[in-house]
């Protein structure tokens, strides 16, 4: 093992917990013994947590020997660099290695964003060359990406998939393409989220909202990036826009600003939210203002049949049961005008057409729990405000969207699963595989072509058509294969679309 940080330190005690024997190496003694306090530390807490004996501590710990230079690892079957993420560090390594390995030995690299096709081309033997992509925290995630290369020997992509399993991973096998498959779904779909905030078109808890209740994630967008940290994920962006081009992989201008700032996540104190705050109300998922900020609910409201005439009679009948008078015709007053609207909008036209263009707000139920309050182009702040309270009455939790096409959750949701389809178009990986490092890798509770399968294909073509139309942008544009889902009425988990 080549590099003691924290990703190494995990990656090493996976393999000693294997049984193996790992040599790990770091050239700076304080950066070694840092290390090997890590690895020391994660194993106690598994003794503290009874998740290990003792003896077994011990016995994985004596697997794993200190070292200072890369000649020590000239009887080594395999080497693991987990060297920081620069070009010029990693080809160094894997020069200086070829003078002190068996010609047959294995060198992987565990980069998540750089070539491993250009990191081979500076080894003497670049068919022995290959990625082990491991996910943090080591010893917990399962998922392990093992990248071949246009050179890697089909022997050695064996190998290391055997050993990952072996190892109690599972593999998820792909070619060598910028991202991989986890980090070129995940970044595009954070990237997006940003430019939603920059844009005004949400707000930070609204957007995390929308994902953790509308969706199902275990985190929302803008938090993850926080964790993961700006300018790590800056830094994969531009790999990735380097190599794919267009609007999804292109760095949002907010990302790069907080970047520059140094408010690069949680590491830094601070990125899109504030850690340093005592109030939690500043940190993330704080979500909307408390009921003493709130107004009270209205008193009456008057509920539009169209567009969605069935959604009208259950919000009508969810209302009715808060104690909430409910009228339905328009030309009666009310401190509030509700739009039924499903996941395409449609505020404007009804509440303009009922002579209350700033009193309607349109308002879509999500989940049982979320509900998505629509605010059309002359919606007031009175009316918008109005409808939060209602929902709260109502027992949902509420995001505020515009009026546009898969209003907030489908706007979030539609083009990342659009991405993930065309990953399986590109014959790049299969949607099991594409569901594995999803879930596995990123703690989706869900893969990507499942909840497409769940949502419906024909409803993703709709959402996407409408959002391509509406900006013009060709990201938007529903892939062929979503078409073929909806012709052929095939599941996206069956069809593998190659």
């Amino acid at each position: 093992m080549i590099g003691l940080g924290t990703m190494g330190a995990g990656i090493a005690e996976v393999f000693a917990r294997g049984g193996l024997p790992v040599t790990a190496v770091e050239a700076d003694a304080g950066a070694l013994a840092r290390g090997m306090g890590i690895i020391d530390g994660s194993l106690n807490r598994a003794v503290s947590r009874g998740r290990m004996s003792e003896q077994d501590r011990a016995e994985v710990a004596g697997r794993i020997t200190p070292a200072g230079s890369l000649a020590d690892l000239s009887g080594a079957d395999l080497v693991i660099e987990v060297v920081p993420e620069q070009m010029p560090i990693k080809r160094e390594i894997v020069t200086g290695l070829d003078q002190v390995l068996r010609p047959d030995a294995i060198i992987a690299t565990n980069t998540s964003s750089l070539s491993v096709t250009t990191i081979a081309a500076h080894s003497a033997h670049p068919d022995r060359v290959i990625g082990m992509h491991f996910f943090n925290p080591a010893p917990v995630m399962k998922l392990v990406e093992v990248v071949t290369t246009v050179l890697t020997a089909p022997s050695v992509g064996a190998a290391v998939t055997d050993l990952a399993r072996a190892l109690g991973k599972t593999p998820v096998q792909v070619t060598d393409r910028a991202g991989f498959v986890a980090n070129a779904l995940l970044l595009p779909y954070l990237n997006h989220a940003i430019r939603l905030l920059e844009t005004g078109y949400a707000s930070r808890e609204d957007i995390d909202l929308a994902v953790t209740a509308g969706i199902g994630l275990p985190m929302g967008p803008l938090t993850l990036l926080d964790l993961i940290g700006l300018d790590t994920s800056l830094a994969v962006l531009e790999v990735l826009q380097h190599e794919f081009g267009g609007s999804r992989y292109t760095p949002a201008p907010l990302l790069r600003r907080l970047t520059d700032a140094g408010r690069v996540g949680r590491k830094s104190g601070a990125g899109f939210y504030d850690y340093r705050q005592a109030d939690p109300g500043q940190g993330p998922g704080s979500g909307q203002a408390s009921n003493q900020d709130q107004p009270a609910a209205p008193g009456s409201v008057t509920v539009l049949a169209e567009p969605a005439a069935a959604r009208a009679d259950e919000l009508a009948g969810l209302i009715e049961q808060a104690g909430i008078t409910v009228t339905r015709d328009p030309g009666q007053p009310s401190d509030l005008v509700i739009v039924a609207v499903g996941p395409d909008g449609g505020v404007t036209g009804p509440a303009t057409a009922a002579g209350r263009p700033n009193d309607a707000v349109g308002l879509h139920l999500v989940t049982p729990e979320l509900a998505e309050i629509v605010a059309g182009p002359r919606t007031s702040e009175q009316a918008v405000s109005a409808a939060r309270a209602l929902a709260d009455r109502l027992g949902l939790r509420s995001v505020r969207s515009p009026d546009r096409p898969g209003l907030l959750v489908g706007a979030l949701l539609y083009p990342h699963l659009r991405d993930a389809v065309a990953m399986v178009g590109d014959g790049y990986a299969a949607p099991a595989d594409v569901d594995a490092a999803m879930t596995l890798g990123c703690g989706y509770p869900r893969g990507p072509m499942t909840l497409l399968a769940e949502a419906g294909p024909d409803r993703a073509v709709a959402v996407l058509a409408a959002m391509h139309a509406a900006y013009g942008d060709p990201a938007f544009a529903p892939h062929p294969l979503l078409a073929d889902y909806v012709a052929a009425a095939v599941s996206p988990l069956e069809y593998p679309g190659r």
